[in-house]
């Protein structure tokens, strides 16, 4: 089974991190097992840990609001409770049995207070802030047809089918679309008959990935 240490440094959010700094936070960190449909954390509880998904999937649900955020593999979440707020902002659901690395607040912060680690994560910060940065001027020069495009290649790789884990009306929201935009874009996308949308599945030729 793989060690804390190499799940943390594996993290796309840490992936900046020197190797002693995660090995700080994974001396903090305990594995925890969510089956199917349990919840994690409620919207408006204590935020006392922010959470790695190691396997499975969760889901990230705002009350009153349509919009629902899916966490993969890999990925860091409730990240908020560290500086903006110490209540969770959303409820998070299991969507399958799931297994998370749990990263107590209080500990986090206490390693915040320790010089060299601080440096270490506020650099990290730093750079991410500039990859967010071009990365948002990069995005602004797209139409939505890049958008949707780059949304695939990012979130599932170059394959010739695709299941979606998201909703076509949260796809739009992620790429800055209104359902109906997304929805003509669907069309005109289905027309040129190298992209075809059907139930659940996306199949796609090797020529829509050739065209950006």
């Amino acid at each position: 089974m793989t060690n804390p240490t190499q799940l943390i440094r594996n993290a796309k959010f840490f992936s900046e991190l020197s190797g002693a700094a995660c090995d700080k936070l994974a001396t903090l960190s305990q594995r925890r097992t969510i089956k199917k449909r349990d919840i994690l954390f409620m919207e408006g509880s204590q935020g006392s840990a922010i959470y790695l998904l190691m396997s499975g999937s969760l889901q990230l649900v705002k009350t009153n609001l349509d919009g629902k955020e899916t966490v993969k593999e890999g990925e860091l979440f409730a990240e908020v409770i560290l500086f903006e707020k110490n209540r969770y902002p959303v409820t998070a659901i299991a969507r399958t049995e799931a297994e998370v690395i749990e990263l107590p607040r209080a500990g986090f912060l206490k390693l915040l207070n320790e010089e060299e680690f601080r440096n270490d994560f506020m650099a990290m910060l730093m750079a991410k802030q500039r990859y967010l940065a071009e990365r948002i001027q990069q995005l602004t020069s797209m139409d939505v047809e890049e958008r949707f495009t780059e949304f695939l290649r990012e979130h599932y790789g170059e394959k010739e089918v695709i299941t979606p884990d998201l909703s076509k009306k949260d796809i739009a929201s992620a790429i800055g679309a209104t359902p109906e935009t997304f929805s003509r874009l669907l069309q005109k996308l289905e027309k040129r008959g190298n992209f075809t949308w059907n139930g659940k599945s996306i199949s796609v030729t090797n020529e829509f990935w050739d065209n950006f």
